[in-house]
This record gives C-alpha cells, structure tokens and sequence, in this order.
C-alpha cells in the first residue's frame, strides 16, 4: 500500500522498558516477535509512513527491534513522556509530520493511521487524532479517555470523566479517544516548549496542553477500535486476535 500525499511522514513509537503492571511488556513475545516490533511492523504495512522509528530508553529494546529487521533510536531514558520521544526524534530527522504510535498497540488500526495522515492534506490542520464510540462499559473507566468535538471536528475537550454529562441521554453518543497523536514537525517542537497547564495536570491528560494554548486538534473517526496492553489479560486476547487473523489469512 502506497502514501497518497506528497508530504513526508515518519511513524514514531515510542517505547519505555519499565512497566509497573505488565515488567517489560514491549518485549513480550506476540508469535515469535516482541510486542513493540509487531506495533511497528502494523504501522508500515498501513502503508500511512515513509519510515517508522522505534524510539527508546532501552538498548535492549534496540537491539530485539533491531533484530526484527526494523529501525529504533536510542533517547534520554529522563524524557518524561512519549510525546518528547516523539518531539526528540523530530529534531534528528527531517519530515513534514510526526505520527505518535503506542508502542504497546500492535493491533493499531491501519485505517485510522491513513486517515490521521491523510488530514494534513488540509493546510490549516495543525495536529490530528482518531476516536471511536464509547462502550457503556467504559463511561466510568477514567482509563477510557473521553472527548467532544466541535462543527468542524476539532476536540473541544478530553476527559477521564464521562463528557458531556448524560442529561439527554436517549441522545448520548459518548466517543472515546485511541492514543494516536499526528503533529506537523514545527507544531510538535513549539508543543513541547510550553510549560504544562493546570488542566493537563489534572486530568493526567498531555493533549490538554495543546487545546489550552489553542491548538486545535482533529478528531478522525477509527475504523474499529484498538488493544492497549497492560495486563497479562491484555496481552493474552491480543494473541488470540493474532491467531484468529493468522488463520483467516
């Protein structure tokens, strides 16, 4: 699968060694791969990038992507989140725009990478995101991000609480918000020159710092929704997933 833009695009995942729930889940093993290859392996077959990185804070991480035939940069292990790996990488290499990946979603929706790419085909488009519809299971999990747009589709507001509040809610079509961050390489640099606001901190949310300072966000719709490991049980319905689709294949 081909890029349909004429801009530069690198996929970036950035990817910690330290895991308090799941100890140094981006090596688990998914079918003979580490968790943290299989995401970038999922990344470039979306056919959205020029070149996919690996970045981290672990020369083991280097070495079992690198051996799995793909790209990872060593960074300041003192980086305080994914989004400064991101913005680290930005300042090494040369593109038009940066796409932050978990590194511990390999089951990343294709589809929705192209259509995060594909929004800067707009010039005004500063950063893009995906969401997907809320499952009423989720509206109390404060680890299902929440989000509301605006008429043009640009995030008005995340939160771990439930937004807006359900006062109509045969109307209620609540979204949630899937992790996936594209900046145009000047917006990403300025981002992390800001000082963090009160909001982010918070709500524990980074993408608050961008909307605080007026960044406007656009929001993609996913075409279906993602698997984020954090948990033995994660990681086990990921494996099934992989062997559901290994024998469709």
């Amino acid at each position: 699968m081909q890029k349909n833009n004429n801009f530069k695009v690198i996929g970036v995942v950035p990817a910690r060694l330290a895991s308090v729930r799941l100890p140094e889940k981006m090596l688990a093993d998914l079918q003979g791969q580490p968790l943290v290859a299989v995401t970038a392996a999922s990344a470039m077959q979306s056919g959205a990038f020029d070149e996919v990185i690996v970045a981290t804070d672990s020369d083991k991480i280097v070495a079992a992507v690198e051996a799995a035939g793909f790209k990872a940069i060593l960074t300041d292990p003192e980086l305080p989140s994914g989004t400064a790996r991101v913005a680290e990488i930005a300042r090494q290499t040369d593109a038009d725009v940066y796409v932050n990946i978990q590194g511990d979603e390999p089951l990343i929706d294709g589809e929705g990478l192209r259509r995060v790419v594909a929004a800067f085909n707009d010039d005004s488009v500063k950063m893009a995101t995906l969401s997907f519809p809320l499952l009423p299971e989720d509206e109390n999990n404060p680890n299902a991000v929440k989000l509301v747009l605006d008429a043009n589709n640009d995030a008005l507001y995340f939160s771990r609480s439930i937004i807006p509040y359900p006062r109509n809610y045969e109307k209620f079509a609540p979204l949630k918000h899937l992790g996936v961050y594209g900046y145009r390489r000047q917006t990403l640099l300025d981002l992390m020159s800001l000082t963090p606001c009160d909001l982010e901190k918070i709500e524990s949310l980074e993408q608050l710092r961008a909307l605080y300072h007026g960044i406007k966000i656009r929001v993609l719709p996913a075409a279906r929704d993602s698997i984020g490991v954090d948990t033995h049980a994660d990681l086990e319905r990921v494996r099934q997933e992989l062997k559901r689709r290994s024998s469709e294949a």
